[in-house]
């Protein structure tokens, strides 16, 4: 799919040396087709990324190429220049707690309508501690701890944030095996936990998952009693849209959050391989149109609701996230008229 510039960047090509430090990322000027489209989407949609440092994006969101390094330094103000992108995952969270003092650095970069999306950190949404490869060493004694999420989490991130947070997103890690027999045991846990945060947070709370023994009647009636709401996560470890879509029904009425993170093609441990297949992540290399149809009309059903929607996609879903958020918009757009 083209690029949306209308032309190539103001000043230098997209291959030129990277600029001095100091002197920003620039964002890449929209076409009015781009425009159009933004313009036409239901102020409750919230739609962008799994972060922003992405070289590869010049053309579509930069006006030229920058290093990693810039652009996760810098480029979150250019960033939220696009017109499609009304939130982003903060998924930096995820790995290490980050204080309420980095939260309002990121709120100051963005315009007072931009929402954001933020995982819950590892400490405790996994039941293992990690190695850096990703292979669990020990039981992990934090996991779904409420105070301890209050305090590293739902606490620094409504402080900082303020208004701008939309989404608190729980992402629980997949489960050793010898857990998935006490689900039950683990949703009494995982429901103080969300009690808790919301209780102190006006944000959106919401679980997502990475086993499917999760979904039963007591995890649906746990986000009930808690004023949470299933986080759609669409990734290959968990069931297609369609077969996750009972839990948000029985929820509803409520918001969606959802977090698109892989292409089901590559399976359930395939993000290096979409890795390497999609970079520099600046196409669409493998287009799920049926997940994007699917998924543009609970959106449309969520916001015709008077409900909000916060989506965030992974350039692993379908190559390009920018150029999937802009393929959902247009889903969006065509199922709102029909």
């Amino acid at each position: 799919m083209a690029s949306d510039s209308d032309a190539l960047p103001h000043s230098g090509s997209l291959f030129d040396d990277e600029p001095p430090p100091g002197s920003g990322v620039q964002a890449a000027r929209p076409s009015a087709a781009l425009q159009q489209l933004a313009a036409g989407l239901p102020t409750g949609l919230h739609m962008g990324t799994s972060s922003w440092h992405f070289p590869g994006w010049a053309g579509l969101v930069w006006d030229r190429i920058y290093s990693e390094k810039q652009l996760s330094r810098d480029g979150l103000a250019a960033y939220a220049q696009h017109p499609l992108f009304w939130t982003v995952s903060l998924d930096r969270a995820f790995y290490r707690p980050l204080s309420a003092a980095q939260y309002a650095g990121y709120a100051r970069q963005v315009p007072e309508t931009f929402r954001f999306v933020v995982k819950a950190p590892a400490l405790v949404t996994d039941a293992l501690v990690r190695e850096s490869g990703g292979k669990g060493r020990t039981a992990n004694a934090g996991f779904l701890d409420a105070e301890l999420a209050q305090r590293e989490f739902v606490a620094p991130a409504s402080q900082g944030l303020g208004p701008k947070l939309g989404a608190l997103v729980f992402q629980i890690s997949p489960l050793p095996a010898r857990w998935l027999g006490e689900i039950d045991r683990l949703i009494a846990r995982l429901h103080g936990v969300l009690r808790a945060a919301a209780a102190n947070t006006d944000a959106v709370v919401a679980v997502e998952v990475r086993n499917p023994e999760w979904l039963t009647p007591a995890f649906v009636a746990a986000l009930k009693d808690s004023g949470a709401t299933y986080c759609l996560g669409l990734h290959p470890k968990m069931p297609p849209i369609a077969a996750q879509l009972p839990i948000l029904r029985a929820l509803w009425p409520g918001p969606l959050v959802c977090r698109w993170n892989l292409n089901l093609k590559h399976g359930a441990f395939g993000y290096e391989k979409a890795r390497e297949d999609y970079a520099p992540f600046d196409k669409l290399v493998d287009p799920d149109p049926d997940t994007r149809a699917a998924l543009a009309r609970v959106i449309a059903g969520t916001v015709g609701a008077g409900q909000p929607a916060y989506v965030t996609i992974n350039n692993k879903a379908e190559g390009s996230s920018p150029e999937s958020v802009r393929a959902l918009a247009e889903a969006v757009a065509a199922a709102r008229r029909s």
